[in-house]
């Protein structure tokens, strides 16, 4: 049986992220791969799995407030 074996960069394309973060799923067992020689290849099971497990971003970070320098405004010396 022969499997469809992708690159880190094909990985990358078809999950929609950075072959970075397909190298940090991969150490972190996240998503499966096989290792030949020293590459790295992602099984399409592998990254059919983490297109499912795929979640949408989380809120949008709140911004933060304007930190003063302990002056107050206005004041003169």
């Amino acid at each position: 049986m022969s499997e469809t074996l992708y690159t880190t960069n094909e990985a990358a394309a078809a999950l929609g992220v950075t072959p970075a973060r397909v190298r940090q799923m991969v150490a972190r067992d996240e998503i499966a791969s096989v290792k030949m020689g020293r590459d790295r290849f992602i099984t399409a099971q592998a990254i059919a799995a983490a297109q499912q497990r795929k979640t949408s971003p989380g809120p949008a970070a709140k911004a933060k407030p304007a930190q003063s320098n302990g002056k107050k405004r206005g004041a003169k010396k």
